[in-house]
């Protein structure tokens, strides 16, 4: 194909990545802190000391097998047509459980209420490079006892397309299946849960691998090691801690159900020293992506991965460098489900104008990797044989047919100065801002009918009586 592709590790070192990842998880092992867990893997035949389970290579190459290479996770309507979780797709959505969000009309920052996860939703519903959409935010009014639930409730409400949800632990996924139902598809959400750092599992995560194995809801388990904290100060070393979480997590899919959907995650962290605080956009992470990338494909799954996210505290110039670096790289590394759009402040933080920003650059890095033809049609020689030298193209059919296939920014200024300055040398930021305004004050484009809003409600009452709070 003639089309744009990055690389970092081809077949002689993602074979041995996989191969100190396989001595990894056979002699040092991971802890698993979920007694039902350590069952399953007992039954498979790993070796268990204690909470301790070391995992030799067959059961691990098994496991690689017997994962599926495709699934489909379904919209709830709408003109949306199902992702397919495979190695050969890419869509772009959101992040989950942001503490705080920039407020579109005060601009302050604040924690996220129940009505920005809906709102959020909801403009994600509009954006056409928004693929599958994740809470942006873990409310802070509502009871903690469904906190994970509120979330669903919300984007119920805001959107038609797939969820990735982030539940605290596996024990209540039924129920979110049964909101899904209740809202059009009960197979229109994944999960997205993680190892503990390093080689570990507790029972939040633990619970979600078999819970998902046993329903056959799609899993995506993410690990999240760190490079001189959690791992040692090696991007490679970092990615062989992080297979091992996550191949781990595969064998117990699977051991519990074989053909279990499982999508594997990408992460890789690289704190900064100096701060003491983690970073999303550096240039390390970002190579480690990309090869953790290329090491999910070489196993042939489906993989989850970053895009159009920044560390930056606000809506200013680190923010857009960064956000556009990571739309770009991010399509260009090819994972399946590409998240945390419009994520600031390493994952803290979120805001409609981010969320906006990051659907015009996954745009633009779409455009710049669409395949790049060089047929008849595409070369035009015919066209520039009868134009020929001095002549001008501009009033050609050709142009008329062709010109809006090269792709144009809306937010983008592109206009002369004496015309910007006419309209008020509005930046970058102010487009935004009345973009977004502009789609919040449109109607929505759906609304959830009333007899599965009240089934909700139903279902989010049931659980708030019979579920503690931590």
């Amino acid at each position: 194909m003639n089309e744009a592709r990055l690389t970092i590790w081809g077949e002689d070192a993602c074979r041995r990545v996989h191969e100190a990842t396989l001595e990894v998880l056979a002699e040092t092992g991971v802890d698993v802190r979920y007694a039902p867990a350590v069952e399953v893997f007992g039954r498979a035949g790993a070796q268990v000391d204690g909470t301790r389970v070391r995992i030799p290579a067959h059961l691990v190459e098994a496991a690689i097998k017997s994962a599926p290479r495709g699934w489909l996770l379904k919209p709830r309507g709408g003109d949306t047509a199902p992702l397919v979780l495979d190695a050969q797709h890419s869509y772009c959505g959101t992040g989950s459980d942001i503490l705080y969000i920039c407020d579109p009309d005060t601009r302050e920052r604040r924690r996220v209420r129940k009505a920005d996860v809906e709102g959020q939703a909801a403009l994600c519903e509009k954006l056409p490079n928004i693929d599958f959409v994740m809470s942006m935010g873990l409310p802070e009014d509502v009871p903690q006892a469904i906190d994970d639930l509120a979330q669903v409730d919300a984007m119920l409400r805001g959107t038609r397309k797939p969820l990735l949800v982030a539940p605290r632990d596996g024990h209540i996924l039924e129920r979110m299946k049964e909101m899904c139902a209740a809202a059009g598809e009960p197979d229109s959400f994944g999960i997205y849960a993680m190892p503990v750092p390093p080689l570990m599992m507790d029972e939040d995560g633990a619970s979600k691998v078999i819970a998902c194995a046993e329903l056959g809801i799609p899993l995506i388990w993410a690990p999240a090691p760190n490079a001189g904290t959690t791992a040692p100060a090696s991007i490679a070393s970092v990615i062989v801690v992080a297979n091992a979480e996550t191949l781990a997590g595969l064998v117990l899919s699977q051991a519990v159900r074989a053909g279990a959907p499982f999508v594997w995650g990408v992460g890789v962290g690289a704190m900064n020293m100096r701060t003491m605080n983690e970073v999303y956009a550096s240039a390390g992470p970002i190579q480690g992506y990309q090869a953790q990338a290329d090491l999910a494909r070489w196993y042939g799954l489906p993989s989850f991965g970053y895009a159009a996210h920044s560390d930056s505290k606000t809506l200013d110039g680190q923010w857009a460098a960064e956000a556009a670096i990571t739309a770009v790289t991010g399509l260009l590394s090819r994972a399946t489900l590409l998240h945390d759009v419009g994520y600031l402040e390493a994952g803290l933080q979120s805001s409609y104008e981010s969320i906006v920003f990051g659907d015009e650059l996954i745009g633009y890095a779409k455009a710049f990797m669409g395949e790049l033809n060089v047929d008849d049609e595409a070369l035009a020689l015919d066209e520039i044989k009868a134009v020929g030298p001095g002549g001008s193209h501009l009033a050609r059919p050709y142009t008329r047919k062709h010109y809006r296939q090269i792709w144009q920014s809306d937010l983008f200024d592109t206009s002369r100065h004496a015309h910007w300055v006419e309209e008020g040398s509005p930046t970058l930021l102010d487009r935004l801002m009345a973009r977004v305004a502009e789609l919040c004050g449109e109607p929505r484009s759906f609304e959830l009918g009333a007899a599965a809003e009240a089934e909700l409600d139903r279902i989010l009452a049931e659980v708030e009586t019979d579920r503690p709070a931590d």
